[in-house]
């Protein structure tokens, strides 16, 4: 525990900030949009920003989830039924927010797919469609320029914002049976990195960052891991080439985007943090244990 005393009685104990005796939401009065917002990581993410007192326009295409959500949030939270990939849609939300609530502070580009459980057929890239390409990428990349697009319009208004688009640990490294997913979010990487030089050259305070997440375990995951002891079998098998160990869990990724969307990083734009366990760092598998060779 950290204390600073005197007249402004700062304190942290956790993750709490105290000031006065009162404590202090990292989000206070922030306008948050979250798109993919109905599950896993970005319903991860509404859930953090709310508690740090932010109002969440949560959008998705998955309405009745979406709608529980919402209501599950009570009265920081409201949800819009959003196509990420419709321009004029994009339009819609954000003139929305604008004309209810004055300002969009913070964009938080989750929504997306992998490929594979859409029924898009194969992903390598010599059996891949064209359209199994245009579709991902449609989703996962086209969605995030928009977005982007039409968030920095609304923030310049009032000066400042945060945007935050979620990449992946894929869009780093080459991954053969999801090309099209790998390319995707490769693209959203560049982009975040255009978008917050853009910003900075002309003079407009908002920043831009991606977030590269891997072995994140949310519903994604279902259709391969199975159910039961299959399940956790294969998790396991899997957590084996994880240099923490075990897999990863949304709220992981929800705090990072926490970080992102607060003044706390006000100095950090076209950065990208890694939230993967250390896959990244450069280890094929876990360290093995002190005293084996």
């Amino acid at each position: 525990m950290f204390q600073k005393g005197g007249r402004g009685n700062i304190s942290i104990k956790g993750v709490i900030l105290v000031y006065r005796g009162v404590p202090m939401q990292r989000l206070d009065g922030k306008i948050c949009l979250v798109t993919g917002a109905a599950s896993g990581i970005g319903k991860a993410i509404s859930k953090l920003f709310v508690e740090e007192g932010a109002f969440v326009i949560l959008t998705d295409i998955q309405a009745d989830k979406g709608k529980a959500l919402a209501l599950e949030l009570g009265g920081q939270a409201i949800f819009l039924s959003q196509n990420v990939r419709d321009e004029k849609k994009w339009q819609e939300v954000i003139g929305y927010i604008e004309s209810e609530y004055g300002r969009l502070d913070v964009l938080v580009n989750n929504a997306g797919i992998i490929g594979l459980e859409e029924g898009l057929g194969p992903q390598d890239p010599e059996n891949a469609t064209l359209e199994a390409w245009r579709e991902v990428n449609a989703i996962n990349a086209e969605s995030v320029f928009l977005g982007c697009k039409y968030a920095l319009k609304a923030m310049k208004k009032h000066g400042t914002g945060s945007i935050i688009n979620i990449s992946s640990r894929s869009g780093m490294v080459g991954v053969p049976g999801i090309a099209p997913y790998a390319a995707s979010k490769a693209s959203v990487r560049n982009h975040t990195k255009s978008v917050a030089l853009y910003c900075a050259s002309q003079g407009y305070q908002i920043r831009c960052n991606s977030i590269h997440p891997a072995s994140i375990l949310t519903p994604i995951w279902d259709a391969m891991l199975g159910s039961g002891r299959e399940r956790d079998e294969k998790i396991k098998e899997m957590a084996k080439n994880i240099p923490l160990g075990h897999m990863g869990q949304p709220e992981d990724v929800a705090y990072a985007a926490l970080y992102l969307a607060s003044d706390e990083s006000k100095f950090v734009t076209g950065s990208e943090l890694v939230i993967d366990g250390g896959i990244l760092a450069g280890s094929a598998a876990a360290p093995k244990p002190k005293g084996h060779k």
